[in-house]
């Protein structure tokens, strides 16, 4: 089906007309249209019309009022103020609106696909191998899932990156003491003995991890048998790759579970990590340097920038490759680049990346740009997102002053959720309240992730998240779930639009926001921002609750306008089914 013109368009183009009948050379002006609480819409680009055409605002707006053809769309206009122009849309427009995007068979609700799309490679959801993903793991996740699917949803080409840490120093350090201790971690577990407990496995290696961390500080001998070691991982030696290769395959097994927790779609082959651009690395700084984009200093391959400088004034570096002949995080980054410009043809880089790493990015990108590979038909942006806080507004962080894990935070979520959805449940049975209390207790942490904007931190708050007051994702399901019950009690009386009909106040104003759906998708696709969208969809569930209190739908006056009620009622779900979805947020039928 082709897309629904929404009434914003509508009015504009009736605007658009009688702007041009009046002032011919006001062709093609914006009209400056916008929601109003004082109209319908409001239009205030008639103030710089005359400003220009050095006439009388006011004068001029009640010409082009005399032009608008009211009726099927605009019902009346008037003029307001030094000159704007408040309009009020017809019943029969907002009603014939509504009836398109919902009669729209492809489940889109009217809103189009992207004429040209472009080619966008996210990167997003980076854990480390060999370490427990903890809170600050859960935006880039949460965030970079929802604006995939967005894209996703207008027409974009989405290639997914899961570019996770599995390469380094860290992995020599890791596989020389476990050569040196191999009785601490068992490696011998059968595929489906560590897929089921992965968590476990995953703990051992964190622990792993630390003990063998805290050896590498303190005691020169094994961090030199340590750095040996990662000489012989990057040289290919296969007893050092064999047990690499074990760290990387129970850690995506551990991975895959928390991302399924977390109701999220991770394919394996979307992970490409620090690894994947091994054979990249020595290319990427044989170009730099053979450019003079970078140069050597200190023995040290290195990129420098005139406006970027330390505390002493000197100018900070990007260090592409150490002066040990080893290479940084910014040589696996310049090599992504030119992976996914050259191979995967991208259009825009997204990196869903923690604030605290802009410098990094920054320069990053910088370099790209003076080596020709991040030409001006490609986009390079850095979604950069805030910091996770507790309640007392300080980082998040367990009683122990340790890193709260990601997996004991979500479990926590759905217990809390649980409990909310076993004190309000009816006819539910246990498997169903667990069942629901998990989509009840994840849709909350992903909401309150998703509903601020990415770069302010917030404070993660369960009892608030759990709440069926405010803004909270458990607020907008039962708004779901209470529409589902009213049409489930409707028995055989269908949802039916009857655009002849009158709307009573609520009606109109629940309408009039549900036909700014398409609109509020594509800005939210287009800035990669889902907080308007979860914006959107809590004045939606508010509007409609607003409609329940004053507009009886089993009860109205007559069968036509029960069945118009229904059909607010069933359009506002499907708005919020689809809405939700793309936060990757679930609406139980029941709650």
């Amino acid at each position: 089906m082709a897309s629904v013109t929404s009434l914003t368009d509508n009015v504009q183009q009736h605007l658009a007309s009688a702007l041009t009948a009046t002032l011919p050379e006001a062709a093609g002006a914006d009209p400056l249209l916008r929601r109003s609480d004082r109209a319908d819409f409001q239009a205030n680009g008639i103030l710089a019309l005359a400003k220009k055409a050095k006439a009388n605002p006011r004068e001029l707006a009640a010409q082009v009022v005399a032009q608008v053809v009211t009726g099927d769309v605009i019902e009346d206009v008037e003029v307001s103020g030094p000159g704007f122009l408040n309009i009020t849309v017809a019943d029969r427009a907002i009603t014939a609106n509504l009836a398109a995007r919902y009669a729209d068979d492809t489940g889109r609700l009217g809103v189009p696909l992207a004429a040209h799309p472009g080619t966008t490679v996210i990167d997003y959801a980076q854990p480390n191998v060999a370490k427990e993903m903890h809170v600050g793991h859960l935006r880039s996740a949460v965030i970079g899932d929802a604006v995939v699917k967005l894209l996703e949803f207008t027409g974009e080409n989405v290639v997914r990156r899961h570019h996770i840490g599995d390469w380094g120093t860290q992995f020599g350090m890791l596989i020389q003491y476990l050569d040196e201790h191999p009785h601490e971690l068992d490696h011998k577990a059968s595929a489906e003995d560590t897929a089921a407990s992965g968590e476990e496995a995953m703990s051992n290696l964190d622990r792993l991890y630390k003990t063998a961390r805290k050896l590498f500080d303190s005691d020169e001998e094994f961090k030199t048998r340590a750095r040996r070691r990662v000489v012989d991982l990057q040289a290919g030696d296969p007893h050092t790759l064999a047990i690499w290769q074990k760290f990387v395959d129970e850690s995506k097994i551990y991975f895959f579970s928390v991302f399924e927790k977390l109701d999220m779609e991770v394919r394996d082959p979307d992970i490409v990590g620090e690894s994947g651009y091994n054979d990249m690395l020595a290319e990427t700084c044989r170009l730099l340097e053979e450019s003079g984009v970078a140069v050597r200093s200190e023995g040290a391959l290195c990129v420098f920038f005139e406006d970027i400088k330390g505390p002493d004034g000197n100018q900070v570096p990007l260090i592409v490759q150490k002066s040990d002949g080893g290479y940084g995080y910014a040589a696996t980054d310049l090599s992504a680049i030119r992976d996914r410009v050259f191979n995967l043809k991208a259009d825009t880089l997204l990196y869903v990346v923690d604030a605290r790493q802009a410098l990094h990015f920054r320069m990053v990108f910088e370099t790209a740009r003076r080596a020709g590979w991040l030409g001006e038909d490609v986009t390079a942006v850095q979604l950069a997102f805030g910091t996770v806080l507790g309640k007392d507004g300080k980082p998040f962080k367990t009683r122990e002053g340790e890193t709260v894990r990601l997996v004991d935070l979500l479990d926590e979520a759905i217990e809390r959720a649980s409990a909310v959805v076993r004190e309000k449940a009816q006819d539910l049975s246990e498997e169903e309240i667990a069942e629901r209390g998990t989509q009840v207790g994840i849709g909350a942490v992903k909401y309150a992730d998703l509903s601020t904007s990415a770069n302010r931190d917030y404070k993660f708050d369960l009892d608030q998240m759990v709440s069926l007051n405010g803004d909270t994702s458990v607020y907008l399901q039962y708004a779901y779930a209470r529409i589902r019950s009213i049409l489930r009690k409707a028995g055989e009386v269908r949802p039916e639009p009857h655009p002849e009909l009158p709307l009573a106040d609520a009606e109109r104003a629940l309408g009039l926001h549900v036909d700014s759906f398409a609109e509020t998708v594509q800005e939210s696709a287009a800035e990669y921002a889902p907080h308007k969208l979860a914006a959107y969809l809590y004045q939606l569930a508010s509007l409609y609750t607003t409609f329940y209190d004053k507009c009886p739908v089993l009860r109205a006056e007559t069968p036509a306008q029960v069945e118009n009620r229904l059909f607010l009622c069933d359009v506002t779900a499907r708005t919020l089914h689809q809405g939700m979805a793309l936060l990757g947020i679930r609406t139980p039928e029941k709650l």
